[in-house]
């Protein structure tokens, strides 16, 4: 289970690096009930919430995209059943989905960029919330020993 801030998008990546660099509040993923506070200066565009079921199955992840409204109160399941949550001074953004990508985007061909939760939810926020393009990561080259596979002839 993870928690993102999202402030910015990365369309060429799917899952949660297409929401860039966000925040990323901790989430204690052992506790079955937790009450998190999250900043009130400097918001991002919205925050996403994405619980994975134990053992894993696609069709029960749990996801849940919300943003800050002020006196706003709600509760209810993430967008797939099996994770509660009551949202205090926030709102679901609720909508989104695969319909969001645009058709003459080509990794919509793609299944795990079409049918990726974050991936739409992200095209959402470019779209309704003109998210920008998240910064170019800061990835350091990979050299042998370090994750690299090397093969000698």
């Amino acid at each position: 289970m993870w928690l993102a801030g999202v402030r910015h998008v990365a369309l060429d990546q799917h899952c949660l690096r297409s929401f860039g660099q966000p925040d990323r509040p901790r989430v204690d993923v052992r506790r079955r009930h937790q009450a998190l506070e999250l900043p009130q200066d400097n918001p991002p565009l919205a925050w996403y919430l994405c619980a994975l079921p134990n053992p894993w199955n696609w069709s029960q992840n749990a996801h849940l995209a919300f943003e800050g409204a002020p006196g706003e109160e709600w509760e209810g399941p993430a967008l797939v059943p099996g994770l509660h949550v009551q949202l205090t001074n926030a709102r679901p953004i609720t909508g989104w989905g695969e319909h969001d990508i645009p058709d003459s985007e080509p990794r919509r061909k793609s299944v795990r960029f079409r049918t990726c939760r974050n991936y739409q939810f992200a095209w959402w926020l470019r779209v309704q919330r003109n998210a920008p393009d998240a910064p170019p990561e800061n990835v350091p080259s990979k050299r042998p020993g370090q994750g690299e596979q090397m093969s000698l002839m």
